[in-house]
């Protein structure tokens, strides 16, 4: 799945959210790309898990086709 987060906007908040989707599953592959604020995740978790931690912990993202 594939989310924009328009409020990442540095390798420390590329960082904070790869952790926040460790935590909900310790083996998703996730890929980031600051500079077009999209992060690839293949995961386990349910887009609506992953949205709701990432919103917690102050990322909202929005889901790209």
């Amino acid at each position: 799945m594939k989310f924009e987060i328009a409020n990442m906007t540095c390798g420390g908040c590329a960082r904070s959210v790869t952790a926040t989707i460790k935590d909900l599953d310790p083996n998703a592959q996730v890929d980031i790309d600051v500079a077009t604020k999209l992060v690839n995740v293949q995961s386990s978790a349910t887009v609506e898990q992953l949205t709701e931690a990432l919103t917690a912990d102050g990322f909202p993202p929005v889901l790209k086709a």
